[in-house]
């Protein structure tokens, strides 16, 4: 087996239960706003809110979009759909704030993540390689008491480019003082982190959380974060 010493993990999705987090904050913010006054349904609000964060969010890792029409627009598009709602950058922006508050204070994890921390901690340096945003990252590892797995968290901002470009890859291995030969990426975006390590000549296990079944580029495929364990 191949000698690692650093790994790097994406935080969103793979860790950290993103969406099932989201999805609590974004009911949180529905009764907040009182839109039940605007749409028939919770899901109608819901809907096209993770259709529009999904295409943004893809679009901001391949560096098409800013941060701030990302923010304005994934609230934008689902709430153009309401019934008699006036919307507005300045509502936009407000519902964000919320939104990233209500997100921040979540501290759910993915089945396995905590007991894959437990074993990896200590065997290897861990690293978070993330796009999410700074101060929303940094809160939600203090929510999810995981910042203290880390030795290093690269986050995109401050890389100056997006997963899966080299330039972030390069970057991290920069301030990790990792080796690229005994480095391994683990994620569950197959698009980001797995074709990002592997352009930047870099080891990859793909967490499969969706089963979509592509294996491709990537060293290994599991669908458990406990599989990894069989794997380091």
């Amino acid at each position: 087996m191949k000698h690692y010493t650093d790994i790097f993990l994406d935080f969103d999705d793979t860790i950290y239960d993103t969406r099932s987090n989201a999805d609590l904050a974004l009911r949180e913010l529905y009764e907040a706003y009182d839109l039940e006054g605007y749409f028939a349904s919770f899901a109608d609000f819901a809907t096209p809110y993770w259709e529009a964060n999904t295409a943004l969010w893809s679009a901001y890792s391949h560096g098409e979009i800013s941060r701030e029409t990302l923010i304005v627009e994934r609230f934008r598009r689902p709430l153009a759909t309401a019934r008699g709602l006036i919307v507005t950058p300045d509502l936009c922006l407000r519902m964000s704030d919320t939104f990233l508050d209500l997100c921040a204070c979540k501290s759910g994890l993915n089945p396995g993540a905590r007991e894959l921390l437990d074993y990896l901690h200590g065997r290897y340096r861990l690293h978070v390689c993330s796009n999410g945003f700074h101060e929303v990252q940094m809160r939600k590892l203090q929510s999810s008491d995981t910042l203290r797995y880390f030795a290093t968290i690269v986050l995109s901002e401050d890389a100056g480019a997006n997963k899966p470009s080299p330039r972030f890859f390069d970057y991290a291995l920069r301030l990790t003082g990792a080796q690229r030969e005994h480095t391994v990426m683990i994620g569950d975006n197959y698009n980001t982190d797995i074709t990002g390590a592997d352009i930047s000549g870099i080891d990859a296990i793909f967490f499969d959380r969706w089963e979509v079944g592509e294996r491709g580029v990537a060293t290994h495929r599991v669908t458990r974060l406990l599989d990894i364990v069989g794997l380091l």
